[in-house]
């Protein structure tokens, strides 16, 4: 009775763990909370980026601390063959990341580009790309993520994470496309209309040579 009780408070510690960092990170990582810094503190939108990563580990940090050393039994066990599967998977999944960050502006992802040019800008400045994954889903690294995640053995914390990361990046991908559609308009527009946004199909993707032809409208 008493470790049924504690996995539950576990469970339940956790998950609002998560639902605390979600709300956070999308109120800060909003537009309008951008605008509002903007208007009344623009000296200090060259480090808004930079501080909103640093605050999005600090938060991030202790709930997978816990979620760590709270681990127990895992409530599945792969068979030999699938576990180096996915392993393999895994792998694959963390190179293709790898060669995925050619596509984005590294710099200003991380913000030290607003920084060093003080930069005051509430929009991103980074041009709309199309890179090779973003021919099959919208959001290749919350599709990467969500695999990493899947691939693992998972006790019932570990499981909790990952349902709550695996909503989030369903529900954050569609608030972050709410901004792209203010950058990128029309042509933004007609790229969700043609490629998914987590979940590659067959019959939705992008040629290169129909990539050419859409990027020609930027």
């Amino acid at each position: 009775m008493m470790q049924s009780s504690i996995d539950t408070y576990q469970i339940i510690t956790i998950a609002l763990l998560w639902c605390g960092f979600f709300l956070i990170h999308s109120v800060t990582a909003s537009l309008n909370l951008k605008n509002l810094v903007a208007r009344n503190y623009s000296q200090w939108m060259p480090a808004y980026r930079l501080a909103f990563n640093a605050f999005s580990i600090i938060l991030i940090v202790p709930i997978l601390w816990l979620s760590f050393s709270w681990s127990s039994e895992p409530l599945w066990r792969w068979s030999s063959g699938i576990f180096w599967f996915l392993q393999f998977v895994s792998l694959l999944t963390v190179v293709a990341f790898y060669f995925s960050l050619k596509y984005y502006d590294m710099a200003e992802f991380m913000g030290t580009k607003q920084w060093s040019e003080r930069n005051t800008a509430v929009e991103d400045q980074e041009q709309f790309v199309i890179g090779e994954f973003h021919r099959y889903v919208r959001h290749p690294w919350y599709t990467m993520g969500i695999i990493i995640i899947w691939c693992r053995e998972l006790d019932p914390v570990m499981l909790t994470s990952a349902i709550m990361l695996t909503l989030y990046f369903m529900l954050g991908s569609r608030l972050e496309e709410r901004k792209l559609l203010q950058y990128h308009g029309d042509i933004y527009r007609q790229y969700m209309k043609r490629v998914p946004g987590l979940l590659p199909r067959p019959w939705r993707y992008l040629s290169r040579g129909q990539v050419k032809e859409l990027l020609k409208n930027r």
